[in-house]
This record gives C-alpha cells, structure tokens and sequence, in this order.
C-alpha cells in the first residue's frame, strides 16, 4: 500500500514541535533571561530593551536542531564603531560566562553554548548585537546596523549590515501555512546535511505562496513550493528582498553553482518522490524519538522516562 503522503507529513511535524521538548526549552528561556538581564546590568541606559529574535520567535523553530537568539540593540553614541560594539560585547560575555562555556565570535552574533547540566543538556544561545542608525531613533523605527565579523557571502567586502529584525519577524508572524513548508524544509536542511540558510528558505516559501496560487493539503503545498525554488531560484531576475531592509537582496548570499545545486535537489526530491512515494521519509523523516510505534505512525508521545534521553546529540542539534 502506498505511502499516505499527507498523513506522513503530517506527522513529521507532530514529532518536531516544540512543545515535545518543554523542560528542555523552559532551561533555555531561564538561560537566555538570565543572560539578557547581565547584558542590561552591564549596559544600562547605553541600549535598549534586548529582545528574542530567530526561529523560536517565528514559531519556526523544530525540536532537533534549535537554539534561542537575542538582539542587543544599542544607542548610537554607546560605542565609537560597530566593530567596538562587537569586541565589548564578545569581551563582557566571555569574562561573565567563559568559565561556564564556550563563548565564540560568530558572522553577526556571538554564541554561547554552555557546558553539559546534570542532566546532559547542553544550552545554546546567540546574542546579536546592534546600533541604532541614528541617535534616539531606534524604539521609532527599529533600524539597526550589525557588524559583520567574518565573510558573509557577498557581504565580504562590507563591515556591517543595515536591518530591521522586528520586520522580519512581523513578516512571518501571520503565515501558518507558511510556516508549516518552512519547518518541512527546515527538517529536510538539517537531517540531509544541507548548508543552505534558514532564513533563505524562509523567505523562498514566502515568496512562494505570494507569487503562485497554492492550497490544498500538506503534501500539495510543500510540492508547490518546491517546484516553485525549482523553477525559479536560478533565474538572473529572481530577487529574494529581506523585510528589514529593501536593499538587501538575500539570494546574493548564494553563489550561481549553489543556486544550480538548490534547483537540482528540488527537482531530485520531486522525481524521487514521483517514483516512489516511501522516498518521502528519506528526505523529511521524523522524529523518531517523539514516535510511539506502537500506536502507529499517526499516534506519538515521548519514548523513554526523560527529556533529555529524547534529544539528539549537541552536535546534531546545534549549529
């Protein structure tokens, strides 16, 4: 008998929420305040309010592979560069928490991931830190420049980057059906090893749904918006705008052999899954620790007595 497409996919969304991991989760928020309310202690009136950020704020967020993001958004006359910004910050986090784990400049944030608790939990978190663009216009407009540390795709030539993550968040926050395809695609990205970016993906399948008539049930959208990246991901005139800020167009980040390779493995999970439709669980599996076998594919609860036992590995989960 054929796989029942909708119903598989249907589960393999059941078994990535959230909500199958909330003592896990619950620790990270405790963490993640813990550390914000350090940053304001430390700052004080030179910034303003830190706020969460990332696909946890998206309601995009899947239970293997997460952490939790907050923005530091700083006043203009807080630091004499960004790049001061980013060093003070990265030098107040690692002589705060250096001795409790590992704390790393990244391309725009500096990461902390806190050694195993009692528990073998491991807590990831990335502070972003941002400057308003102009002085005492921030809690108006919510514009921020964030310097860039490393090379950035196309950014390498560039040392900071103008955004606004509160449009970016906005532009997901009413797309159920969105969100759904991009925790899909977000599933197939991280259990195939893909390096493509979460956000690009994000704004592919917004894009998607603005631009092509797509509805029915779950398998019928996800294909259509797969077709859709097929399609249209290498065309020279295919722009991908980021919301919080007009002038970026996001699909730069992505060279041409990679724009080709998006298309490809598009067009390849399409074919395969034509063929075959069981070749749907290689490339969107679930979560088997969240299956209960014994009550069938459609039925799941937590395999084990604890939390912990039911999450992958830190290296599987984080990155």
């Amino acid at each position: 008998m054929s796989l029942n497409k909708v119903e598989y996919l249907s589960d393999v969304l059941e078994t990535h929420r959230m909500s199958k991991i909330d003592d896990l989760v619950k620790k990270f928020k405790s963490k993640r305040d813990e550390v914000k309310s350090a940053i304001q202690e430390e700052y004080g009136s030179a910034m303003y309010n830190p706020f969460g950020s990332g696909s946890f704020k998206k309601h995009t967020a899947i239970n293997t592979k997460f952490d939790l993001d907050v923005v530091a958004p700083f006043k203009k006359d807080s630091f004499g560069t960004l790049e001061d910004m980013f060093n003070g910050l990265f030098d107040f986090l690692y002589k705060k928490y250096g001795d409790e784990g590992y704390v790393r400049k990244q391309k725009v944030s500096i990461g902390i991931e806190f050694y195993e608790d009692e528990d073998k939990d491991v807590i990831s978190l990335d502070i972003v830190p941002g400057r308003e663009l102009n002085q005492d216009q921030y809690l108006e407009n919510k514009n921020l420049n964030l310097y860039v540390y490393s090379q950035y795709g196309l950014f390498q030539k560039s040392t900071y980057i103008q955004t606004n993550i509160h449009s970016q968040i906005e532009h997901i926050k009413a797309k159920e059906n969105e969100r759904k395809i991009i925790r899909l695609l977000k599933i197939w990205k991280n259990s195939n090893g893909e390096k493509y970016k979460s956000f690009l993906l994000e704004l592919m399948t917004i894009k998607a749904f603005y631009k092509e008539d797509i509805s029915g049930n779950i398998w019928d959208k996800l294909k259509a918006v797969m077709e859709y990246i097929r399609d249209n991901v290498e065309k020279e005139d295919f722009k991908l705008i980021d919301p919080g800020n007009s002038n970026n167009n996001v699909i730069d980040t992505l060279e041409d052999w990679e724009r080709r390779n998006l298309s490809a493995r598009m067009g390849t999970i399409l074919d395969r899954v034509e063929e075959n439709a069981e070749n749907l669980k290689s490339y969107f599996p679930v979560n088997e620790e969240f299956e209960n076998k014994e009550l069938g594919n459609s039925s799941y609860g937590i395999k084990g007595s604890t939390v912990a036992a039911s999450i992958p590995p830190t290296n599987q989960r984080f990155g």
